[in-house]
This record gives structure tokens, C-alpha cells and sequence, in this order.
């Protein structure tokens, strides 16, 4: 038997309920902040990931696909979703707009070659936004206060910000000149990863988990000590606006993300649900204002942030937090006799009505059609017969009360806008 991949996984019964239903949550939300949808190919030329997300981080270094396609291409499937996106912002020239900034979402999968465990794969799902064009402080705020609103519309408790500051192009170039000088006489000690990243990206050295709880680690220099005014009045600015939002946040200087394009602000945000784990990081971002101007685009500034559907997922499920409740269709429609015709014209009306419907397409007899409205969880139960089809007056149960009904076809949608929207 031919299996799926490892580090995949298949979807669904309620489990595609569930994603439907964040997708359909987010998209909302997104409308209310006025963000427009957009889609990017899943395999984009590998020169885009290399210099967008950068050569030092393990996502190129360790975790993409690459392939050569039949035309000698080097193709990478996309491991996230922003340099596809800033690709799409260029060749698009949405830099032309007259509606500045350019805010936009995507919600897609992700590809990783990494290990699999709890709440991570190999193809993952995730949303996330973009914003191109802004300076402001506010658009960061307003960034941050995305994916806090979305968690607190699905329940989740014990939601933190972190963020930090990365600061400007003096300000990075000072403090990696600060950490080489920091980390040069143990470079030795070092895994072998951070001996690679102290000659191209020092900063990197503070994401690894290998030499975390080290006192090199502990003591290296911090961020803040070498912001210059401007970059400190940026920060400065953008907790302000936080603070307007009514969001806490938690200052970590040792936050830097893991992607080599971010400048200014940097965040996560984590849940504190009992037994997640130390996997509880539900997303990141942050600001990247040289990312545009580095794929070949105009000098153009740019934040946002992705999070995972998985790792959203477990989350729910630790928190005991059900998104469906008791779903189920609104009528199932069963035909007795020579009734299909009849019956699959009814059903269609319902359906173009905006109800939710079924039929039996399995020739039950009446006993098990009943079981499979109550399986289906249907409210209410319509029996077309020989008498139903003469006389177009049809006969419907309540499936909770067993209450019957003798409705005119003619009156039928009306008859079930009054009872449905009354118990919805």
C-alpha cells in the first residue's frame, strides 16, 4: 500500500472542518483590517529564497526542497511565505499604487525538510500578512495586534508578545562588530552551526538552541546598548502604540528571529497552555525594510508575520477549546418510491437558498435513512413520496421534536428562513 510522506499528513472530517473554519476566521478578520488576499506559486526559482531569506539560515542551509526541472531550472517548493510575496509586490509593480501602504494576506502551505515531531511538518500550513510602503511605527503595532485579536477571537488564554529591537543598518553593523568581538576568543567552543555563523551572520549565534544556556550566551552584548537614536525612538514608538492597543508585551533582548532579512522590530508570540511544551510559539514576525530593495525591487519598507495552522491547532486542542460544537446540515432530504427527480430539483432549490442539505444516495430504506439524519446530525427531515410528488406538498420533521409539517412547495423557503434563523 502506497502511504503518504513522511512528515505530511492527510485532512480530514472534522479536522478540515476545523481548518475551514480558522481559514474562514482569519479572512474575516483580515476584511475588518482591510487586507487583501494574494497567492503565490508553491516552487519559486531557488536564487529567490537564497537571497531573500538568506544563505545562513538553516531554513536554505538545511531544510529546503530543491529540484532541477526538465528545463535546467533550479525550483525550490516555498519554506515560507514572504520572499514569495515581496517577489510577487516587484514583478507586479504594486509599488505603484495609488493606495499606499500595500497590505496584504496569504494563507498556504510550506515546505521543510526537517524533523518531524508534535505540531511540526514537513508541509505545514500557514497565514500570514504583508505590508510594503509604511515607516510607521503605528503598521507595526498594527501588525502585532493581528495575530493577539485573532487568538483572542478563538479563546486561547495566556497569549504573550515578545518583541525586540534589531535596530537600523549602523545600528546592526555595531552590534555585530560588538558580538565578533564577544564570541572570538570561545569560538571554539561553539557548535559547529555558530562557527559558521559567527563569520556570516553573528546575530544568528543568539537564535541557536544548542549553546543557549551558556554564560557566553548569557552575557553576550545586548541589542539596545547599541541602537542609535533613531532606532531607539522607533521602538520607543511602537511600544507606545502597543500600549494604546491595550496589548502587554514582554521586552527579550535575545530575540532575533531566524531569518537573515529583519531589521527593526522583531516578535512572537507564545501561549502559555498547560502541557504544550517548550513548543509554544504560535507566531512571528517582524519588520524587514531592506528585503524589496535586495530582490531587485525599489527601496521599500516592509513588515508582518506568519503563524502555523498546526501548532494553532494543538494549542486548541490542549486548551479543550471546540470550534465546531454539535455541526451538522440543516435538512436531509430522504425520496420514497420513483421520487429522485423530484427529489434532487428540491434539493437544489434548497441549496441556492443557502441551506445546507443532503439526500441519500446510498437507495436506503426509510429505518436507515432515519439513522443517517441523526448521524448527519440534520435538524429537520423532509420525506418525498409518490402522495408528496402528486400533490407538491411535502411532508417535514423536526429531527429534535419529531414535530410534523405539511408545507406547499411554493411556501417551502419560507417555511425554513422562520425556523432556522429562529434557532440560529
Amino acid at each position: 500500500m502506497i502511504q503518504k510522506p513522511k512528515g505530511t499528513y492527510d485532512v480530514f472530517d472534522r479536522e478540515g472542518k476545523k481548518i475551514l473554519y480558522l481559514q474562514k476566521l482569519f479572512s474575516s478578520l483580515m476584511e475588518k483590517y482591510n487586507y487583501e488576499y494574494v497567492r503565490t506559486p508553491v516552487f519559486e526559482m531557488s536564487e529567490l529564497f537564497h537571497r531573500g531569506v538568506g544563505d545562513t539560515t538553516d531554513i536554505v542551509t538545511k531544510e529546503t526542497y530543491d529540484f532541477i526541472d526538465r528545463g535546467g531550472r533550479g525550483m525550490t517548493l516555498r519554506p515560507e511565505g514572504t520572499a514569495g510575496v515581496v517577489r510577487s509586490f516587484i514583478e507586479n509593480k504594486m509599488y505603484g499604487r495609488a493606495t499606499q501602504p500595500v497590505k496584504v494576506w496569504y494563507g498556504e502551505t510550506m515546505y521543510r525538510y526537517e524533523r518531524p515531531q508534535s505540531g511540526r511538518y514537513r508541509e505545514f500550513y500557514q497565514l500570514g500578512v504583508e505590508v510594503f510602503g509604511s515607516t510607521d511605527p503605528m503598521i507595526d503595532a498594527e501588525v502585532i495586534s493581528i495575530p493577539v485579536q485573532f487568538y483572542q477571537l478563538l479563546g486561547l488564554k495566556g497569549i504573550k508578545v515578545h518583541i525586540n529591537s534589531l535596530g537600523d543598518k549602523e545600528s546592526r553593523l555595531a552590534y555585530k562588530n560588538a558580538l565578533l568581538e564577544h564570541f572570538k576568543p570561545y569560538l571554539d567552543t561553539l557548535c559547529e552551526d555558530c562557527k559558521e555563523r559567527y563569520h556570516k551572520n553573528p546575530l544568528r549565534i543568539l537564535d541557536c538552541k544548542i549553546d543557549a544556556d551558556k554564560e557566553i550566551m548569557k552575557n553576550a552584548p545586548k541589542m539596545q546598548d547599541y541602537l542609535n537614536e533613531e532606532s531607539k525612538t522607533y521602538y520607543e514608538n511602537v511600544k507606545k502604540y502597543l500600549d494604546s492597543l491595550g496589548i502587554s508585551y514582554i521586552e527579550t533582548p535575545n530575540l532575533v528571529r531566524g531569518l537573515d532579512y529583519y531589521s527593526h522590530t522583531v516578535f512572537e508570540v507564545e501561549a502559555s497552555v498547560e502541557g504544550f511544551g517548550s513548543q509554544n510559539v504560535l507566531c512571528g514576525g517582524g519588520r524587514y525594510d531592506g528585503l524589496v530593495e535586495m530582490l531587485d525591487g525599489p527601496s521599500t519598507p516592509g513588515v508582518g508575520f506568519a503563524l502555523g495552522l498546526e501548532r494553532l491547532l494543538t494549542a486548541l486542542e490542549f486548551e479543550k477549546i471546540d470550534l465546531l460544537g454539535e455541526s451538522g446540515i440543516d435538512i436531509y432530504v430522504i425520496p420514497m418510491d420513483d421520487t429522485k427527480e423530484y427529489t434532487i430539483r428540491i434539493t437544489n432549490i434548497l441549496r441556492m437558498n443557502g441551506f445546507n442539505v443532503d439526500t441519500d444516495m446510498m437507495n436506503r430504506n426509510i429505518k436507515g435513512n432515519f439513522k443517517q439524519a441523526d448521524r448527519l446530525n440534520a435538524k429537520y427531515v423532509m420525506i418525498i413520496g409518490s402522495e408528496e410528488l402528486n400533490s407538491q406538498i411535502l411532508t417535514i420533521k423536526d429531527n429534535k421534536t419529531q414535530e410534523e409539517f405539511k408545507i406547499k412547495e411554493e411556501n417551502l423557503i419560507d417555511f425554513f428562513d422562520e425556523k432556522i434563523e429562529v434557532e440560529e
